[in-house]
């Protein structure tokens, strides 16, 4: 007897089950490849950017004069932008106006802004009180004239000979001067403030095969001093800037041999304006 499967017909509101979809379409992931990549591209092209400050300050300046900035302008009424409207349309003058009092003050000209003399006083007294804990702490080195302290810009100024710290014609650190530069790590390490090393030379020209000129041996000097405090503990080396003056800033003149020895030397300025 031959039998007859019968088969379910689908209603009309059933949707058959290969038919059904799940998750995003196929094109999404790709899309979200893409984009990634393209966030991944600009944010390297972020990282590779670098700021130009001579350009920026020329492009500021541009601005500054183009548009006019004015540092003080006293107003009573609330600031008005100016409209099109009148200044193409209009014979009248659009008068913009701002509240009360705009100010603007670089970081060089806070610099040299005047103090106070209560202020002064105060900053005298603090780092004549600071010059002498240093002059304390190194009174054998300056009494044994290895070491000299003097009232910088700002701050206290070390001045080494070269006669205690260098040979003739050389950057090579004496031995015998090594250890007043371990005691000066430590006074450094207990003051706040940049730390500016300086070298200077007299007026007598020098070339060698390894200071072709006055300008190499002073920075050379002046490298040697930073790369022995910085390899004995300095706590910040981070605070050091080296700069080299050759024979251009004489504290004598160099008319005899005892002056040009003077002027051969090097400056440590911490700069500890504020310091107590």
């Amino acid at each position: 007897m031959n039998e007859k499967t019968e088969v379910a017909e689908p209603e009309d509101d059933e949707v058959p089950e290969e038919e059904v979809s799940e998750g995003a379409p196929a094109w999404l992931a790709t899309f979200a490849d893409l984009m990634s990549l393209l966030m991944c591209f600009f944010v390297l092209l972020l990282s590779f950017s670098e700021i130009d400050i001579q350009k920026y300050k020329q492009v500021a300046g541009s601005m500054k004069f183009a548009f006019g900035v004015q540092r003080e302008i006293k107003a009573d009424e609330i600031p008005k932008a100016e409209s099109i409207v009148m200044r193409e349309f209009n014979p009248g003058r659009p008068e913009p106006t701002v509240i009360k009092t705009i100010r603007q003050q670089t970081q060089e000209e806070m610099r040299r802004t005047p103090r106070s003399p209560e202020e002064s006083n105060a900053a005298s007294e603090a780092l004549e009180r600071l010059l002498a804990r240093v002059r304390e702490q190194l009174a054998a080195e300056i009494d044994d004239e290895a070491l000299e302290l003097f009232v910088g810009e700002g701050g206290v100024m070390i001045r080494v000979r070269e006669r205690d710290a260098f040979p003739s014609g050389s950057a090579s650190l004496q031995a015998g001067f090594k250890p007043v530069l371990d005691k000066l790590v430590t006074v450094l390490n207990g003051l706040q403030g940049e730390v500016v090393v300086a070298g200077h030379t007299d007026d007598v020209p020098i070339d060698t095969a390894s200071y072709p000129s006055n300008w190499v041996l002073s920075s050379a000097r002046a490298a040697s001093v930073v790369h022995y405090l910085a390899n004995a503990a300095l706590d910040d080396p981070s605070r050091i800037e080296i700069r080299a003056y050759a024979d251009t800033r004489p504290i004598v003149s160099n008319d005899t041999a005892a002056n040009r020895a003077r002027n051969r030397r090097v400056e440590i300025n911490v700069n500890v304006d504020g310091a107590s």
